[in-house]
């Protein structure tokens, strides 16, 4: 595997590829990989013969307060991890690559409409700096297919609609989340849980699937669902954020008539806050 730190290397090592009439797959990642990125690098190598994983902690998409400065930076042992998986390419750019101008005067790419609720709500400018490095991302490498998590399944919702429109030539795959045994969706910010919120942890994916299986059984209350996963999660602990069932294509509200459904939420439990959801077919 190859550690590449420059736009030009990068671009020699795509051109050759490419010269081989070779598929690239992107894996972009913040680093501090666990099994769910390994997963998302595995099926990245289903779609292609050559897969580039990206290191970037992304400043733009932090907002104020937030755990920038914070965010666990481990790249010796995510370069270790990426070379054991088979990956191709480890990208870590510098600042200057990513954003030539800085990142105040960077241009900037938005996708209005699915970014203002939700996630996009509670962290305002969010979205903005996830669309505007992605790409960034997609110009750098140019790949065929670009891997992404179902864990965050509005920034995965919200790419795609960025390449649908832009007529980007670039397949979006959604791997789905990896869990713990019971049934935490693993992330790298479960790792600031005490011990004590570890043991509640879980109890927002039973939640969650608590609506799915109501789903499934015929209840069309939408809300009715939301308020009393919202009152379960209260007494366990957690601070809510959102309890939402939504359309998966375009998270609009749904009608009795939709066939697939997203349950979706985000709740702080002590400083940590979490996210999850359960995808339905009804």
């Amino acid at each position: 595997m190859q550690v590449i730190t420059t736009k030009q290397e990068l671009q020699e090592q795509l051109t050759d590829w490419r010269h081989r009439d070779e598929h690239v797959a992107l894996v972009p990642t913040m680093g501090n990989l666990h099994a769910g990125h390994v997963r998302l690098v595995e099926l990245a190598r289903e779609h292609a013969e050559r897969v580039v994983v990206s290191v970037y902690v992304n400043p733009t998409q932090f907002g104020d307060g937030e755990d920038f400065e914070d965010y666990p930076r481990t790249l010796e042992r995510d370069t270790r991890r990426l070379k054991h998986i088979g990956a191709d390419v480890l990208f870590v750019p510098e600042d200057e690559t990513v954003y030539p101008f800085g990142h105040d005067c960077s241009t900037v790419v938005s996708v209005p409409g699915l970014t203002e609720n939700f996630c996009g709500a509670s962290r305002p400018g969010h979205f903005d700096g996830v669309t505007t490095v992605i790409a960034r991302f997609f110009v750098l490498v140019q790949p065929d297919v670009a891997v992404f998590g179902q864990k965050d399944f509005q920034q995965q919702l919200v790419i795609r609609f960025m390449a649908e429109d832009l007529a980007l030539p670039i397949r979006i795959i959604t791997a789905q989340t990896i869990r713990d045994a019971d049934g935490l969706a693993l992330s790298s910010r479960n790792q600031y849980l005490s011990d004590e919120e570890r043991a509640v942890a879980p109890q927002l994916y039973e939640a969650l699937s608590a609506i799915g299986s109501s789903l499934q059984s015929g209840e069309h209350d939408f809300e009715k669902l939301e308020k009393k996963a919202i009152k379960q999660l209260k007494k366990a602990g957690f601070e809510i954020d959102y309890v939402a069932v939504r359309r998966a294509q375009n998270l609009a509200i749904p009608d009795r008539d939709c066939d697939e459904l997203v349950v979706l939420a985000a709740v702080h439990l002590g400083d940590v806050r979490l996210i999850d959801n359960v995808v339905v077919t009804i």
